[in-house]
Formats: C-alpha cells, sequence, structure tokens
C-alpha cells in the first residue's frame, strides 16, 4: 500500500481530483480552498484553481481571507484529501474558522487519514517553532472529526452557537512543547 503523503496542490491530481469531487456530491470540502465560482469541472478551470491555491500565503486579509498553505494528502498518485493552514486568526476566524480545516473525500473515511494529516501538520508547525498553539473547530454533532482532534492533543475550550443555529466546538492544539 502507497504511504500517505502532503504535498503541495498539483495539476497531475487532476482526474483524482475529479473523481474525489464527484465523492463529495456537491457538499462543502473542508481544507480544500474551494469556494462558489472555482471551475475544477475543467482542466483549464482546476489548473486556475491549483494556481490560486499556490499563491494563498500571500493573502493579505482583504475580505477575511488570511495567508494560507495548503496540503493535499495523497497515496501514490492519489488525492485523498486536504488540509490547510491559516496563519493567523482573524475575529470570524479566532469565533468559528480556526487555524487548520481538513477534509477527507469519503471513500477514504474511517481509516485514520485526518489524524495522520493533522499529526504530521502539527509537526511540521512546531519545528518551525510558530504558532504556539493551534485553533481547531468542528460541528458538535461531528464525532469523527472531534475524535480526530482530541487524538491530535486537542483541548477542547468550549461550545459555541455557530452562524448557521447548530453548535461548533473549539479546540487548541498546543504546539510549543511538540517539537
Amino acid at each position: 500500500m502507497d504511504m500517505l503523503k502532503l504535498v503541495a496542490p498539483d495539476v497531475s491530481f487532476y482526474g483524482s481530483f475529479a473523481e474525489s469531487h464527484r465523492e463529495w456530491a456537491g457538499t462543502h470540502q473542508d481544507g480544500a480552498g474551494l469556494f462558489a465560482g472555482d471551475d475544477v469541472s475543467s482542466l483549464a478551470g482546476f489548473e486556475a484553481w491549483v494556481g490560486k491555491l499556490g499563491n494563498a500565503e500571500q493573502a493579505d486579509g482583504t475580505g477575511g481571507i488570511v495567508p494560507c498553505t495548503y496540503w493535499w494528502i495523497t497515496k501514490g498518485s492519489r488525492y485523498v484529501g486536504s488540509i490547510a493552514f491559516r496563519h493567523y486568526l482573524t475575529p470570524a476566524l479566532l469565533n468559528s474558522g480556526g487555524h487548520i480545516g481538513y477534509g477527507v473525500r469519503p471513500a477514504d473515511r474511517g481509516q485514520g487519514v485526518a489524524t495522520w494529516a493533522l499529526r504530521e501538520v502539527c509537526t511540521r508547525l512546531a519545528e518551525r517553532g510558530e504558532p504556539d498553539r493551534v485553533l481547531l473547530t468542528c460541528d458538535d454533532d461531528n464525532a469523527a472529526s472531534a475524535r480526530t482532534i482530541e487524538r491530535c492533543g486537542g483541548k477542547l475550550e468550549d461550545v459555541r452557537p455557530d452562524d448557521d443555529g447548530g453548535r461548533l466546538r473549539r479546540y487548541w492544539i498546543d504546539l510549543a512543547h511538540r517539537a
């Protein structure tokens, strides 16, 4: 079995990403940086979107879009999911978005992929020396994501209402003592 890797978004994953995108069936893909108006159905649109992800580290904060590093979780040539690190928190991200978002394609869930990816990103950030801690959030009823965050050292700060009338769990992971 191929090992999991975190790689920069790359056009070579177009076919595999397209398969994954169909599995998501139009639902939001956390951590992917895929927004309304992004065209990933054509190769040209996909190339433009991959370029946008590559430039996301240079975001200037306009419209609440902060610098962000995207990685794709892969097994060999297969796209398995995405994980994103927002370099700092705006008030909105502090309330409900957090530093890190991730999503695993439906066919690959329940295999420890998200836990592996979150641990890997936390290790990379700890080695870099900043930030000292990261905030992650998940829907209160998303038990799988809560377990993933807790397995990676997440400490629950609170559960609060979200903008959609649901409840949101907010966790902090200490990175300062990880390196």
